[in-house]
């Protein structure tokens, strides 16, 4: 598919900002499969990756002077692309015995601030930690009465357990009002160097994105955008288990971590783990450093994600397979910074 759409003259000129209507279309009759709840063409922007994605949405919504909270820890290109726009970052602390899970208490204190938005990650980068259903609809309503935006990124929603159904924000009447999704097809079919991600919103949000969009790049590429539209359906075996794949992949670390005394993984989620390592007042980019030199293990240092991460190391499990995972525990166990 993806060589005959890349041949294609077709597919060479502009195309909607929006995005081809066909990956539009399929992609919000999958979100209406996996959410429950209607979402049609016209509740879907097409972006060149998630981090567009989060880009476009953000200049729709703020501006610079404005404020946008994130937690922290956060996804370093979300507190990078408001700092070069000029959007003052709040940050919300997640305390690490929580699992890096918000504080709904916590949640109602940065939003009475005054942010134009609250940026999430579900399941999260870099901690992994998958935020409750509940807990998600209790984040929206406080938004919704705090008149601020939620921004949910759900780059890594397919690797959640088969069945699991991330939320039920889509199902609350006037939702469009206040929530803004943020999606990549990146990693779901291993495609992230055609750069291809999705919003979910209402029209009248999707179209002053589009606004933003046609002065970032018009729009996405196209002969990706058509190859992804017909392996939304034709994929969905191989998804499911390469889903199944990477759970495996991370109860083979949770194996690893529990021979590890040392070394304690404070959350693990649908793609990555926070590990805490056993080099306190050490920077984390010095102990990343000497891993890769030194054991071969190469993960990226806590405080690329907070200032208050120096004692955490993310690891992406899922780019390893479950034997290369296992020899983390000779790895670790003889590593010293020596």
């Amino acid at each position: 598919q993806s060589c005959e759409t890349a041949a294609s003259r077709s597919f060479a000129g502009y195309g909607p900002i929006e995005g081809e209507t066909e990956l539009r279309t399929a992609y919000a009759t999958e979100m209406a499969e996996v959410y429950g709840a209607p979402v049609s063409a016209d509740n879907i922007h097409i972006t060149s990756g998630c981090n567009q994605a989060f880009m476009a949405a953000a200049m729709a919504i703020a501006g610079a002077g404005d404020a946008v909270a994130l937690t922290d820890p956060y996804y370093f290109n979300q507190e990078t692309t408001l700092a070069m726009m000029g959007i003052e970052r709040r940050l919300l602390w997640l305390d690490p015995a929580n699992g890096f899970v918000p504080d709904i208490d916590a949640v109602r204190k940065i939003l009475a601030t005054g942010v134009k938005a609250l940026g999430l990650v579900s399941p999260n980068n870099p901690t992994g930690a998958i935020y409750p259903a509940g807990l998600l609809r209790e984040i929206f309503e406080a938004c919704r009465a705090a008149g601020a935006w939620l921004m949910l990124d759900e780059t890594y929603r397919d690797f959640l357990p088969e069945g699991q159904r991330p939320h039920d924000l889509l199902s609350v009447p006037g939702w469009e009002d206040n929530l803004i999704l943020l999606y990549s097809f990146s990693k779901s079919f291993c495609i992230p160097g055609h750069r291809l991600g999705a919003i979910t919103a209402g029209p009248k949000a999707v179209a002053e994105i589009a606004k933003v969009m046609d002065n970032l790049q018009i729009c996405a590429p196209r002969a990706p955008q058509a190859a992804v539209a017909r392996a939304i359906p034709a994929l969905k075996e191989w998804r499911n288990a390469n889903r199944a794949e990477i759970a495996n992949r991370a109860d083979t670390l949770r194996t690893v971590m529990g021979k590890l005394p040392d070394w304690t993984m404070d959350s693990i989620g649908a793609y990555f783990a926070f590990i805490r390592h056993p080099f306190p007042g050490t920077p984390s980019a010095e102990v990343a450093e000497k891993l890769a030199k030194q054991a071969g293990v190469v993960c990226i240092p806590g405080a690329y994600f907070g200032e208050g991460q120096e004692n955490y190391l993310r690891f992406a499990f899922a780019n390893a397979d479950s034997k290369t995972i296992a020899t983390l525990a000779d790895r670790l166990a003889a590593f010293t910074l020596g």
